[in-house]
């Protein structure tokens, strides 16, 4: 019996069943890519027209193409459904993220034959995780974690969800349309030109910042008071006390920042900063370069006046996840604040559990998937707490430093936490093996 109970999810094809000239489904031959092209990501150009997407009957529709949606596309594209995935930026793109895969990010994407996409990318494997703050510091292992890019890594799952079977539209913007008797109606614009589809379900997964379901009239998500917002930049020119391998993460007044080197050599900076600091300091990378320095670590150069680009409030709750013919997945669901790679295994951990919601929706819609789907997103969701207390933590500096000068001197404390977050060998992936299948 599946997680809905009486339904029963759809039979899987083979990867890349049907899909024109795709002779086998390997996907990643084990040979990595070269260094000369770590970091960029391969183009993701469009497999049809925006015209040829309105004259097709769609089972599902996916909107953002985020770790999230890819991976719920390349799913159900595996499942035999006929699914479009729609995102309004060009592939491969920049996000702000702390570009870090944990363990169970990483079982994630083994248990649906993924796992190859990593190693492929050149991916860094983690070693340690370095927290400061004001001059205290406490170097703590890790295991079984990566940095990657997110450039090379969102277009990997693209390219993988395409290679299933998905059809794929970038720079497309896309409005939820009117329910229908036969499905859901969506707008898709490309500059001037507009054209409607018609879906049977739609996923709605356009991320922390997307308006799709507030300009639907639907309830989205909304930020929670006091919420910090994230920052981030990525820098070719820092010092190399920054090493490959480790997380390094100052903490302080009005918030944190973490670094990581990621696969081409360039040097990743994440951080949830209060918006008051901002404002006050003048700017992200001035509240970064304070913390920096109070940390007592070198400040990559031109750091406070670099081009960072932030996100909206970054702890969010949706009032629901689930609408006539719409799930909700990903960031747009909810967010909170993540600490080493949190965000990415939720993401890829919604994403899989979806597919047999949205695959049976595909075959007949009934309301009660859009409460089976409630329940499940709660379920995952639900293992958040712990990243809800160490967010509370860390707007406590004073507490933090005691944390630290404690972690110095005995890092085992650390490791049942670590495991929780998933940063341990043993982590298990973030949704129930069976969920998918």
């Amino acid at each position: 019996m599946s997680e809905f109970g009486s339904f029963s999810p759809l039979p899987r094809r083979e990867v890349g069943a049907g899909v024109r000239g795709l002779s086998h489904p390997l996907l990643y031959p084990l040979t990595p890519a070269p260094t000369s092209l770590r970091g960029r990501g391969e183009l993701c150009p469009a497999t049809l027209r925006l015209t040829d997407a309105a004259l097709t009957s769609w089972d599902a529709v996916v909107i953002g193409a985020g770790p999230s949606g890819t991976l719920a596309a390349y799913e159900l594209a595996r499942r035999g459904i006929q699914v479009l995935l729609v995102d309004r930026a060009a592939f491969p793109r920049w996000k702000v993220c702390g570009c870090c895969l944990n363990s169970k990010a990483l079982a994630t994407l083994h248990a649906v034959g993924l796992g190859g996409i990593t190693e492929h990318l050149g991916a860094v494997p983690l070693r340690d995780l370095r927290l400061a703050s004001a001059g205290k510091e406490a170097r703590l292992p890790l295991a079984g974690g990566v940095v990657l890019s997110r450039e090379a890594f969102d277009a990997a799952l693209v390219r993988a969800a395409i290679a299933a079977g998905a059809a794929f539209l970038p720079q497309t913007r896309a409005t939820l349309g009117v329910v229908l008797s036969e499905g859901r109606v969506v707008v898709l614009h490309q500059d001037a030109a507009l054209v409607t589809v018609l879906a049977k379900v739609v996923l709605v997964a356009d991320g922390l910042g997307g308006s799709l379901l507030a300009r639907a009239g639907m309830a989205s998500a909304h930020a929670v008071a006091g919420a910090r917002i994230g920052a981030g930049v990525v820098v070719g020119a820092a010092s190399p006390f920054f090493q490959h391998g480790t997380i390094y993460m100052a903490c302080g007044e009005g918030g944190y920042v973490g670094l990581v080197r990621r696969e081409d050599g360039r040097l990743n900076l994440a951080a949830a900063l209060d918006a008051a600091s901002v404002r006050a300091e003048g700017g992200p990378g001035r509240v970064a370069a304070r913390l920096l320095a109070e940390a007592g670590w070198p400040l990559p150069a031109n750091i406070a006046a670099a081009a960072w680009k932030g996100t909206p409030a970054l702890t969010r709750q949706a009032p629901h996840v689930a609408a006539e013919r719409v799930l909700v997945l990903g960031d747009a669901a909810g967010y909170v604040e993540p600490f080493t790679g949190e965000g990415l295994a939720w993401a890829l951990a919604t994403g899989v559990a979806v597919a047999p919601f949205a695959a049976r929706a595909a075959d007949h819609w009934h309301l009660a998937l859009a409460r089976a789907w409630q329940c499940r997103y709660t379920q995952i969701v639900g293992r958040r707490a712990l990243c809800r207390a160490l967010a509370a933590l860390l707007r406590r500096p004073a507490l933090v430093r005691a944390l630290i000068r404690l972690l110095a001197r005995t890092p085992a404390v650390a490791r049942p936490i670590l495991c929780s977050l998933g940063q341990g060998t043993r982590c298990p992936p973030a949704f129930p093996l069976g969920s998918h299948a």
